[in-house]
Parts: C-alpha cells; sequence; structure tokens
C-alpha cells in the first residue's frame, strides 16, 4: 500500500487538468502573442482562465497576473512593491515564521537599505494583532503576512491584520501569501483591504511551474521580468498557456463542491491526530481545532531524528516531509518550530503531514500502523 502524505509540497495533477494541457501542448499549441488564428484562440484561453480564477476570488479579470508559481508571484509582491513606492518610505513589515520565498527577497531588499520589521508568533504560529497595529507607520510601504504557514498551518488573521495596516496608514500595501490557504478558505481580497495576494498551482492539483499573483486595481507595483510586454506589460515572456489553463481547471474545481472537501479534511485530521497522539512521546504542535489549516499536521517524535523517520517511513510507502519541501536544498533547524517555542530536543525530531482532498481514511490508518511499528525500533539505535 502507499500513502502520499505530503500534499503541501505537491498535488497529483488532476486528470482533466493534464488532459487539456496535453490538447495545448500538442493541438492548440498557438502563441498567444501571435496574430493569426491559432494565436487567437490561445489567447482566449488565457482569457478564460482568469476569468474562471477571479471569479474565485470575487474579483476583476484583469486583477489576476500569471506567474510560474509562489516563489516568483512571491518576489514579485515584494520586490515589485519595494521598487515602485520607496519614496514613500523604506519600513516593510512581514513575520518570523515566513517562507523562503518571502524572507529572502526580505534579506535582497534590506541589503538595499529597506527596514525589514517582523512580528513575532505565540505557541500556535499566530501573529499579535496588537503587535501589528504598534509597528505601522506613515513610512511603512508594504505589510506582508502569509494566510497559512506550511509548516505547522497556523492560520492569520488576514481580514484583521489588513483592516490595521489601513486603518493605520491607508497608503501601505498588503500582500497575502495564500500559496497553502488557496482552495482551503474562501478569500475575497478586494473587499478585505487586500491588494497582493500569492497562489502557487501545485498546491490544488494543477501543474507545476503555475501560478498567479492577485493585483487589486490601482496598487502601485513595478514589474520584475522586463521583455516583450505580456500580459500589459506587467510579466514580460510567452505565456505559459498549457499551465495557466491547467491552473484554472484545477482553481475552479478546488472550489467545486468545497464545503464538503473542508469538513472531510477537518474529520481526517482530528482523526488522525486522535490517533498520533496515542502513540509514546508523540506530539501535534499547534492547534487542534477549526481554527487553522484543515489540511496540515505537524508532528514531533522524541528520540526519533525527522530525516531518518521520513527515510524509514518511504520504505513502506508512506511519503511525509520533514519542514518545507522548498528549504530541503538547505537543511537546518526550522525557524518556524523555533518561533513557537518547540522544545529543543524536538527541533530535529518534526515530520509533517499533509492531505488532500483525494487523502482516504484507510491511508492515514495504514501510516499510523506503521510508525506504531517503527518508532519503538528506531528509537533503540538512539545516540545517547
Amino acid at each position: 500500500m502507499e500513502a502520499y502524505l505530503d500534499n503541501s509540497a505537491t498535488t497529483r495533477c488532476l486528470d482533466k487538468v493534464a488532459d487539456k494541457m496535453v490538447e495545448l501542448l500538442t493541438v492548440n499549441y498557438g502563441n498567444p502573442s501571435a496574430m493569426h488564428l491559432k494565436g487567437v484562440a490561445a489567447e482566449m484561453q488565457i482569457r478564460e482562465a482568469k476569468k474562471k480564477i477571479a471569479k474565485t476570488l470575487k474579483a476583476k479579470d484583469k486583477e489576476i497576473l500569471f506567474t510560474s508559481g509562489g516563489t516568483e508571484s512571491n518576489n514579485l509582491a515584494i520586490i515589485g512593491t519595494a521598487l515602485a513606492n520607496e519614496r514613500k518610505g523604506k519600513h516593510i513589515i512581514t513575520t518570523s515564521i515566513e517562507h523562503p520565498s518571502i524572507n529572502n527577497p526580505m534579506l535582497y531588499l534590506e541589503s538595499k537599505g529597506f527596514e525589514i520589521e517582523h512580528l513575532k508568533v505565540d505557541e500556535y504560529g499566530q501573529i499579535s494583532l496588537e503587535d501589528l497595529k504598534n509597528k505601522v507607520r506613515k513610512d511603512t510601504i508594504l505589510v506582508s503576512i502569509m494566510h497559512v504557514n506550511n509548516e505547522i498551518g497556523a492560520l492569520e488573521p488576514i481580514y484583521e491584520a489588513a483592516s490595521i495596516v489601513k486603518e493605520a496608514n491607508s497608503q501601505c500595501i498588503m500582500h497575502v501569501d495564500a500559496i497553502q490557504s488557496y482552495g482551503k478558505f474562501k478569500i475575497v481580497p478586494g473587499k478585505n483591504n487586500i491588494d497582493l495576494l500569492s497562489v502557487s498551482g501545485h498546491k490544488i492539483h494543477g501543474p507545476k511551474g503555475s501560478g498567479f499573483l492577485y493585483i487589486k486595481d490601482k496598487t502601485k507595483i513595478n514589474p520584475i521580468i522586463l521583455g516583450g510586454g505580456q500580459q500589459d506589460g506587467m510579466r514580460s515572456g510567452t505565456e505559459n498557456v498549457p499551465a495557466y489553463v491547467g491552473l484554472s481547471i484545477a482553481a475552479e474545481e478546488a472550489y467545486n463542491d468545497f464545503q464538503e472537501k473542508i469538513d472531510k479534511l477537518y474529520q481526517l485530521k482530528e482523526y488522525f491526530i486522535s490517533k498520533v497522539s496515542e502513540i509514546e512521546d508523540v506530539y501535534v504542535n499547534g492547534r487542534k481545532d477549526k481554527n487553522c489549516a484543515p489540511h496540515i499536521i505537524s508532528v514531533s517524535v522524541k528520540d526519533v531524528r525527522a530525516e531518518v523517520l521520513l527515510h524509514s517511513l518511504e520504505e513502506y510507502g508512506v511519503f511525509v516531509s520533514a519542514g518545507s519541501a522548498c528549504s530541503s536544498n538547505h537543511p537546518g533547524i526550522s525557524s518556524t518550530l523555533k518561533e513557537i517555542g518547540l522544545k529543543q530536543e524536538l527541533l530535529d525530531s518534526t515530520i509533517r503531514f499533509s492531505m488532500s482532498s483525494f487523502t482516504s481514511k484507510e491511508e492515514l490508518d495504514y501510516a499510523i500502523e506503521i510508525m506504531m511499528k517503527l518508532i519503538p525500533q528506531l528509537r533503540k539505535y538512539t545516540r545517547r
């Protein structure tokens, strides 16, 4: 049996997405910038894709900008906003538990003279709105807060945060990294003071290499990829029609029978937490109620290194991750786990289980069965 429980790293592409992409790669493969009929047909595919995605956010079609994925969306949101607004100020606020695709652009801007301030989080990974209120200044040009943390599933109060930001400084731009929350929560950015919102396709059963940035109409942001002026000059380069259309199909599908899918995920999560907590010296991090993501479970296993457990589970066809898959090229202790105050002995003993609408109770039962078998054995080899 196989239990794929690493859906926060990537998801299986929907069959209808893959089928449509094959058609657009082999039959209707025109360049949308071309003036002939194949080009016009491709351009129409992109317009329809924008329309589908905009509908999920109750946004305007023109507010959707296609990108190569979450990393590019975040880079454009952070660096593009900073470049466009630096005359108003150089103060930027973010949190202490952001993804590397936020942290590294922030470090880049810091090297260019911007002042980056970080909001601390509590034991559940949630920010303090009072702390945010105290940090927003007249020269704050950008606040970037992730909606759902990719490691522990912490859910941030983005609407309340955006309201505080706009009340303190109406010119400040509010960005939300929704890469782990889009498709899991209903999000209406335009009516809730959110100016920019990043999404990645392969987290919602779309293709890798696809994503978008919601840019609220009239938001001041500069492009960071220059060239032929595609997408109204905001992102040059030949449009990846198969990826964008595939993403739009996945987005539409994510919000079909939405509540039924989310209820199922919360039920599976509750079930898994109850079972895994029965294993001796195994702890679940973050909140365990519905005030968190429905699909992410962070588990610490005392006296067993995360990497050892990950590969041991892999031998039995159980696939999980140790922290963020995007940090796998830079191994080390998770900053998120440090920030929530996890005990020192558990920092290197934490793995992440993440589900999707395809996840079954049988997969969870199998994973629990294998963990109950492996963990006592692995503990025997722990260096003391």
